[in-house]
């Protein structure tokens, strides 16, 4: 695991080295084991490693044996081994046992396809010298982060934004239109930032740059159909439990202590289940608690780590947010307001204290259907075959439920049902995973922003990925669109930031991409079937799984943001918000940030995701734009606020 920059000049000049090594010193903490820089005409790259694979010879750039293609590789390649032994037979010489040669050498031999067969997470650059050509791959599902900039005939790109901005060349000007879709989704998805001049890789996308010019193109797809006919579904489960061990067992694969997160919930337990079936030793298990019960999976983590007999190590965390937004603000490099952004920066500590791997269960959800939101959706598309005037009525009288003081409360959740009943599926979908798009009806723009922003975009995002889904079931094309757009966006780019901000390396079992592959294949039926949700993945682990966990309600990891925004962070926010230098902005109406505010204290409305991301952004705004890189550097002085152990 590591962070890669670089840059590629059409011109042939070489690039500033004082600038690559600055690249490397804003993610220091992504690989602290060594430093590799390669200069040559019209190339720079560079990478800082975090030594996992290969501990005495594995260090990069890597090249082939005229040095006429070399390569830096964020992420871990799990069939390295076997690429390696095909690649011996036709003759390719190794020097090291690391999985970035094997690239080098497959790209030798199949060119631009090297990515077809590569089983793993990946932000991969590589420098073709003779076709003066650069390549950058991102993985399937988009477990490791890529940006770049290009322009006048450069490309800069790093694993970070923070590192990338180091080029001073790269305007720090806000893209509006990603601040519009931030503010309703919480994230801004692929390929935008929160920076004009900057972009992120897609996931399963690579860019080709040469002579000046460079083109995007996907080479993997998520394909919902055909889908499997079985009929003895004993064998079904046995086959999705041996691609699950087979998923667990290569991300296994290290040279250095091992671990895993274990939330409490189905997935972290199925991928322990694995493992501890796989492992000679105690698995080292790692958990997070909150002082609110209703939020707490400490008791089901334990019930899990002694079913499996894990060395298991329990954190409670009460953090003060206030001092901890800053660090994940500046690990981030953009507004990101997934609040359990918090105890996932906790976990990660924890875990780096004992391991410098740590398996997870990210992805069940996205893959087997997890979400209450699926089930609503589900139930609310049979609404859509009765008529629009009687929609549009039932719309209306569920809209004048009297508001409530919270979001998952049965009035607002009957409010949010009622203000889709009158929409299309994809527009019904994003008003379920967007919390803002009330408040711009309500006048939180000023009238300068709308006219910098024009038509927003926020909607068109959902309704862009929805379209491009290859699947025809409605549960499938809301899964697709969460894999397009929320997983790797929100839920992976936390993670990845998370884990790397300490050097610690998280790998996903649930997301090998012959097991996405798997799950796609199934019919729709097989996940969702009324209100029971993973249908058949709860039925595969049913005998290996505690039935206190597969029978529990779905928790989250959510920090209670609500709460604390009605005590003293209520308070911070308001002071932040209507602050001269923020109102000096014009972007948001002061009168409506005001009532936001005061609303959600007095408990009448719970406006605690959008205060949250207003919050986010002004405190973004502040480091990365007002401030011009001051933040910028690595400051190992600077600690996160530590958990308490218990």
């Amino acid at each position: 695991m590591c962070g890669i920059a670089g840059q590629v000049r059409a011109d042939g000049g070489r690039p500033d080295v004082q600038l690559l090594q600055r690249m490397c010193s804003a993610m220091e903490h992504r690989g602290p084991d060594s430093r590799g820089v390669h200069v040559d005409d019209g190339v720079g790259l560079a990478i800082q490693r975090l030594r996992v694979i290969d501990l005495v010879s594995g260090d990069q750039p890597m090249f082939n044996e005229d040095r006429s293609v070399v390569v830096v590789l964020n992420g871990e390649i799990y069939n390295h081994r076997e690429l390696r032994q095909r690649l011996q037979r036709k003759g390719h010489r190794f020097a090291t046992q690391s999985d970035t040669e094997v690239i080098v050498h497959l790209y030798e031999e199949v060119g631009l396809d090297f990515v077809d067969s590569l089983i793993g997470m990946f932000g991969v650059a590589v420098w073709d010298a003779r076709e003066r050509r650069l390549v950058l791959a991102r993985d399937r599902l988009g477990k490791k982060p890529l940006f770049y900039s290009e322009r006048d005939g450069v490309v800069s790109f790093a694993s970070e934004i923070r590192s990338l901005l180091q080029d001073r060349s790269i305007s720090r000007s806000v893209d509006y239109e990603a601040l519009d879709v931030y503010l309703a989704l919480g994230y801004v998805p692929s390929p935008l930032s929160a920076f004009r001049q900057v972009r992120k890789l897609a996931p399963a996308h690579r860019l080709v740059f040469r002579d000046g010019r460079s083109r995007i193109d996907a080479y993997w797809h998520l394909r919902y159909t055909p889908k499997r006919s079985f009929t003895d579904e004993r064998g079904l489960c046995e086959e999705l439990r041996e691609r699950m061990r087979v998923a667990v067992r290569r991300r296994m694969i290290s040279d250095v202590p091992l671990g895993a997160f274990l939330s409490g919930g189905i997935d972290s337990a199925a991928v322990v289940a694995v493992m501890a079936e796989e492992s000679s030793r105690p698995v080292k298990t790692f958990s997070i608690g909150f002082d609110d019960e209703r939020m707490n999976e400490l008791p089901q983590a334990r019930v899990v780590a002694e079913r499996f007999g894990t060395e298991h190590h329990e954190f409670m965390v009460t953090p003060d947010a206030i001092e901890l937004l800053p660090a994940i603000i500046r690990h981030h490099g953009e507004p990101f307001a997934d609040a359990t952004a918090i105890p996932t920066f906790y976990l990660a500590q924890a875990a780096r204290q004992h391991v410098t791997v740590a398996l997870n269960g990210d992805g069940g959800d996205e893959i087997f259907a997890g979400y209450t939101r699926y089930v609503a959706n589900l139930a609310a598309a049979h609404l859509s075959r009765l008529p629009l005037g009687l929609r549009r009525a039932l719309a209306g009288m569920g809209s004048a439920v009297p508001a409530d003081g919270r979001i998952d409360s049965w009035p607002s959740r009957i409010r949010r049902v009622a203000q889709t009943l009158a929409l299309d599926e994809p527009g019904r979908y994003y008003a379920y995973v967007s919390h803002l798009s009330g408040l711009r009806q309500e006048g939180l723009y000023t009238d300068a922003l709308r006219e910098e922003l024009g038509v927003a975009r926020a909607r068109e995002t959902i309704a862009e990925a929805w379209r491009r889904a290859s699947a025809t079931d409605l549960l499938d094309k809301m899964l697709d669109t969460d894999l397009r757009t929320y997983l790797p966006d929100d839920l992976l780019t936390k993670v990845d930031i998370a884990s790397m901000s300490c050097s610690l390396e998280a790998r996903s079992p649930l997301l090998d991409h012959e097991l996405v592959e798997f799950a796609a294949s199934l019919p729709a039926a097989e996940k969702v079937r009324g209100k029971e949700k993973k249908v058949i993945f709860r039925r595969a682990l049913r005998g290996w799984v505690p039935d206190a966990i597969l029978d529990a309600p779905k928790r989250g990891f959510q920090p209670p943001i609500a709460r604390w925004l009605q005590g003293e962070m209520g308070g911070f926010a308001k002071e932040v918000l209507l602050d001269r230098a923020a109102l000096a902005r014009g972007h948001f109406r002061p009168d409506r940030i005001a009532a936001l505010i005061d609303r959600h204290a007095e408990g009448v409305e719970d406006h605690s995701q959008g205060i949250w991301r207003l919050l986010i952004y002004e405190l973004w705004h502040r480091q990365f734009v007002d401030g011009a890189g001051e933040d910028i550097s690595d400051r190992h002085s600077e600690q996160i606020a530590t958990a308490q152990v218990s």
